[in-house]
């Protein structure tokens, strides 16, 4: 990759790993729901105010919005409140490494569901290393017995992380579509899918009115985690290819525990790091470094 998209891989890793110090600052005064909801229709004006300002639309074909609807499904709407309600329990960090595995069952959905990106010996060995780091995470949680709020919080992102694989490989459908435009299709169809849920379910009008911090928060991950890294994830896309781009899930945690760590007293446990580690070798694994990186060691 050249500068530019190094550049823009760092400006990523930061702006998505501050979404889940952003989250748990959001759960700690409002209902899951509402925070996601707060996230998508907030990113949805601002991409669409940026649409109008240049003079584009959003397709309003039956076919166009059954695919916005299914992806905002997959990619928002689920795996958003999934890690919102996570977050109820667990750390922001670890939220963040648990995320991380998204690429290991990326290559099993893919494997399963297309015909051009099937199981490697490397690939398979990679998902057994994220499967492992996925036990390092828990394993603490499950030895207590019993479910507990921790061990529901950390199946939840985990869950997400399922749920964002599919979203990987359904995203194949907007090939020919301009980034901005799917992603704000898609962010308005997932505002339509959560607020009959903000509306029945949480009920915010209900709640006392949270600090500055929350609205600043609300703010935070609707315009600089959506609205902006949306459009800087596509062109990272298009100019360094979806292999390279697997390399924010190496970055992505160390924004978050960092953030985590400074700001919310969460501490960064050895567990963490293990797990992080172990995690990190597997996406090595599945995305192809580690095979150069051993052959040099070789030579």
């Amino acid at each position: 990759m050249n500068g530019t998209a190094w550049a823009l891989l760092l400006v990523l890793s930061v702006l998505w790993g501050a979404t889940f110090f952003f989250w748990k600052v959001l759960v700690e005064h409002l209902p899951p729901f509402t925070v996601v909801f707060g996230r998508v229709s907030i990113a949805a004006l601002v991409l669409i105010a940026v649409l109008a300002i240049r003079g584009e639309t959003i397709p309003l074909t039956r076919n166009a919005w059954a695919r916005f609807m299914v992806m905002a499904a997959l990619n928002n709407a689920i795996p958003f409140a999934l890690i919102a309600y996570g977050e109820t329990t667990i750390a922001s960090g670890l939220a963040s490494i648990l995320n991380a595995t998204t690429p290991v069952f990326t290559v099993l959905v893919a494997h399963a569901l297309t015909d051009d990106e099937k199981l490697t010996p490397l690939r398979v060995f990679g998902v057994a290393l994220g499967f492992v780091g996925v036990v390092v995470l828990v394993w603490p949680d499950m030895l207590r017995g019993g479910v507990t709020g921790n061990l529901l919080g950390e199946l939840a992102c985990v869950l997400a992380a399922v749920t964002y694989a599919f979203a990987g490989v359904y995203g194949r459908r907007f090939s020919g579509m301009p980034a901005i435009t799917a992603a704000t299709g898609q962010l308005v169809a997932a505002s339509l899918l959560m607020l009959p849920l903000v509306v029945l379910v949480d009920q915010p009008w209900q709640l006392p009115s949270p600090p500055m911090s929350t609205w600043a928060a609300l703010v935070g991950t609707a315009v600089f985690s959506t609205a902006v890294g949306y459009p800087v994830y596509f062109r990272l896309l298009a100019m360094a290819g979806a292999t390279n781009l697997l390399l924010v899930t190496f970055l992505l945690p160390i924004t978050t525990l960092l953030l985590g760590a400074l700001f919310l007293d969460e501490a960064i446990t050895p567990v963490a790091l293990t797990g992080m580690a172990v995690i990190g070798l597997g996406l090595a694994a599945i995305d192809g470094r580690l095979t150069p990186r051993l052959a040099l060691r070789r030579g």
